[in-house]
């Protein structure tokens, strides 16, 4: 992790083995299709083969696999950058003599990992995972682009991108941080967590020599009547 670009970079919470399972069982399932962007299929922008897991029952397992590796993930970015979490939200706790105090920066990383994910859970909610594949030579995500655009509500209650990287041994295929001019080199197992809004604007490299796998979501905000109840 480089000090203040809030990109988090965490390897190894899915074994190699795993990883090399899941793009087997891709390969096999004959489920995918042509990857979409916000406004369709436009392989210019984007270039894949996507599954997208809760639109097939016998994949929802994987589904929840990733979401909790993910969350491991989280809970150490969320230490890292305390603001992600309470800057958008007053959020409260009350201390051991009764009065109601608003979480600081410090507060946030002196939780224990249940505490903290209690937290979490209670402010963000985890969006739809995508498997995709991008042929070598040939696939890519070469469109510069944010996670944000106003088509309807749960995109813009996206907070955080995820992706975890499931294979490597390939070149190229980076995931390229314009703003902060930094790529990521896919590791297989490891997860990536950045901010979804226009500031971390990214693209998928071209994999060369070899297909590249990813799994991607988004870390979302609970819906307001969740939050605030309903008004």
């Amino acid at each position: 992790m480089t000090a203040g670009d809030f990109i988090g970079v965490y390897p190894g919470l899915l074994a190699p083995e795993r990883c090399r399972e899941i793009t087997e069982r891709f390969d096999a399932s004959g489920l995918a299709t042509a990857g979409r962007v916000g406004g369709g299929v436009l392989p210019e922008l984007k270039h894949s083969r996507d599954i997208q897991l809760n639109q097939h029952a016998d994949w929802l397992a994987v589904e929840k696999e990733l979401n909790t590796a993910m969350f491991r993930a989280l809970l150490a970015y969320a230490r890292e950058y305390p603001y992600a979490l309470i800057a958008p939200l007053l959020l409260q706790r009350q201390l051991p003599d009764g009065t109601v105090t608003r979480y600081g920066h410090d507060d946030i990383r002196a939780l224990d990992d249940r505490a903290l994910a209690e937290l979490l859970r209670a402010v963000f909610r985890p969006g739809p995972v995508n498997l995709q594949r991008y042929e070598a030579d040939e696939g890519g995500y070469p469109y510069w682009h944010s996670e944000h655009y106003p088509r309807d509500e749960d995109s813009l209650h996206r907070v955080l991108l995820w992706t975890v990287y499931l294979n490597d041994g390939f070149g190229a295929g980076e995931t390229e941080f314009v703003h902060q001019n930094r790529k990521i080199a896919p590791r297989a197992g490891s997860f990536l967590i950045a901010p979804a809004g226009f500031t971390h604007t990214h693209r998928g490299n071209r994999p060369t020599g070899g297909a590249k796998y990813i799994g991607t979501s988004w870390i979302l905000f609970q819906r307001a009547e969740t939050l605030y109840g309903r008004r």
